[in-house]
């Protein structure tokens, strides 16, 4: 059995005590985990995702029936994933229990994954970590800023580039033909790296205008494409995008009764403050119990065990991946 370390308890402490009662013990809940456990856990075989309650929405189904493997917890995310000795130190020293890892796609900023193997993926299961695979695939033609995650997106003063249509990172003229294939590229990989069925994978969406009618229209026939093919391989989609654009988009076609929508969403909002069932643009029992992650900071510069990264800070409460065991 594992120990913590003073500093690591204390840590944890302070971010506990900053994220506060209402996400960590008074969240919606759809069963009786102990508080040790939903503070970080890993669940399989989750049931009963539950149905909306607001009268306004009755009529909606939950569009989340289907997660499965989740992580409670603080999660750190970063541009290119660190070494093993990295990952060590920090499981030993920090509060963080999982890691976004950006395994493909692209749109990522950082291609270059010298690191990231399907032996670096067991070995970081092993050590205890939980991982968060983000795909960052064709762009919104409309989009701004960079799909990672690894720059400001709601923050204030955050610098914003559109994307030019018809670049090769954009979603172009045949948004469904493409987001079935590049599901299966994120599929293929994920599976490459020893990522199983039953795994969360987060496709990774740049901030986009939601005034360009044809953008929009464009971007959910990709993300919907997409997510069908995650799950028709027996996989888990997730969304992961601004909480003003991609969030705000998810929710309002999930009110219109759109289908094929994200079975967990991965939203920025950088306010300092964690909440899972806070974030206003999303109605609180939608992707309730086991489907969000608040990233509430990023470019933050941590050392831990004596090493110093640049990550994003996550509130998670979603899927994770289904690491295949070591020789598989």
């Amino acid at each position: 059995m594992r120990t913590r370390s003073r500093a690591q308890v204390a840590a944890a402490l302070v971010l506990t005590a900053l994220i506060g009662l209402p996400d960590l013990l008074l969240a919606p809940t759809s069963g009786g985990t102990s508080a040790g456990a939903r503070q970080a856990s890993t669940t399989s075989a989750l049931t009963e995702p539950g149905a909306l309650t607001d009268p306004g929405a009755a009529s909606v189904p939950d569009t989340t029936a289907d997660t499965d493997w989740t992580f409670r917890g603080l999660a750190f995310d970063v541009c290119r994933v660190p070494s093993l000795a990295v990952m060590s130190a920090w499981r030993a020293s920090s509060p963080y229990g999982a890691v976004g890892v950006p395994y493909g796609g692209r749109g990522r900023e950082c291609p270059d994954q010298p690191h990231l193997t399907r032996g670096w993926v067991a070995e970081v299961h092993r050590m205890g970590w939980r991982v968060l695979p983000v795909f960052a695939g064709s762009q919104p033609p409309c989009a701004r800023g960079p799909a990672d995650g690894e720059r400001p997106r709601s923050s204030p003063g955050a610098p914003e580039t559109r994307s030019t249509p018809g670049t090769p990172e954009t979603i172009g003229a045949t948004p469904a033909a493409q987001g079935e294939r590049e599901g299966g590229d994120a599929v293929r990989q994920a599976r490459a790296l020893g990522m199983d069925r039953g795994s969360a994978l987060y496709v990774s969406l740049r901030s986009y205008d939601l005034d360009d009618a044809g953008c929009v229209r464009a971007t959910l026939d990709y993300v919907r494409a997409w997510n069908r093919e995650v799950r028709r391989e027996g996989y888990v989609p997730g969304l992961r995008g601004d909480a003003e654009t991609g969030a705000r988009h998810m929710e309002t076609a999930r009110r219109a009764g759109t289908g094929d929508l994200p079975s967990a969403l991965w939203f920025a909002r950088w306010n300092r403050r964690p909440s899972l069932y806070g974030e206003t643009v999303l109605h609180p029992y939608a992707w309730r119990v086991k489907r969000r992650i608040h990233q509430y900071e990023g470019e933050v510069s941590e050392e831990h065990g004596g090493h110093r990264l640049t990550v994003g800070r996550n509130l998670t409460d979603a899927p994770v991946a289904r690491v295949a065991r070591a020789g598989r």
